[in-house]
This record gives C-alpha cells, sequence and structure tokens, in this order.
C-alpha cells in the first residue's frame, strides 16, 4: 500500500470572509426565532409564534406521517412478522 503525505490545506481570506457573513446571518435568523416564540414583536411576529408554537405541538404525528410517506415513495410496505415460537425456530423435531 502506498502512503501519501497529509493533504494540505489553505485558508483564504474570502473563505473567511465568507464563514464570518454565513455565520452573521444565521445568528441574524436566531435572534428572529427567538423574538417571534418569546412574542415580543409586532403583529407579524406573533403569526410566525403561532405557527411554530402549532408546529411544534404535532411533532410527533408529524413524524409518523413523514415515515410514511417515505414509506410509500420507496415502495416500502412493512408487515410485522408474527412472533410465535415456529416462527422463530422453525420445526425443529429432536
Amino acid at each position: 500500500m502506498l502512503r501519501r503525505k497529509p493533504t494540505r490545506l489553505e485558508l483564504k481570506i474570502d473563505d473567511t470572509e465568507e464563514f464570518e457573513s454565513v455565520k452573521k446571518e444565521l445568528e441574524a435568523r436566531k435572534r428572529q426565532r427567538e423574538e417571534a416564540e418569546s412574542g415580543g414583536g409586532v403583529g407579524g411576529a406573533s403569526v410566525i409564534s403561532v405557527d411554530i408554537i402549532g408546529g411544534g405541538a404535532s411533532t410527533s404525528s408529524t413524524a409518523a406521517s413523514r415515515a410514511e410517506l417515505i414509506n410509500e415513495r420507496i415502495g416500502y410496505k412493512p408487515h410485522p412478522k408474527p412472533a410465535t415460537l415456529p416462527t422463530l425456530f422453525g420445526s425443529l423435531q429432536f
């Protein structure tokens, strides 16, 4: 097996600027969400908070329906197998 020298990664100024801009954008979005959840905003923010709270309440039902949608899309139809002794061990005779 041939050994390679470690790959060299170079960090450029453009990369750091892009990282900082994306980081600021994500922080701004996070701040907006927190303000919307606390309800300390104008009328539009209160509507967003209702949507967020309503979406959080039905998380378990959406998870189940999401799994069903995925299974339907890929053609997977799960059928539970019975857990009886003959099905687990077959027909063993001594």
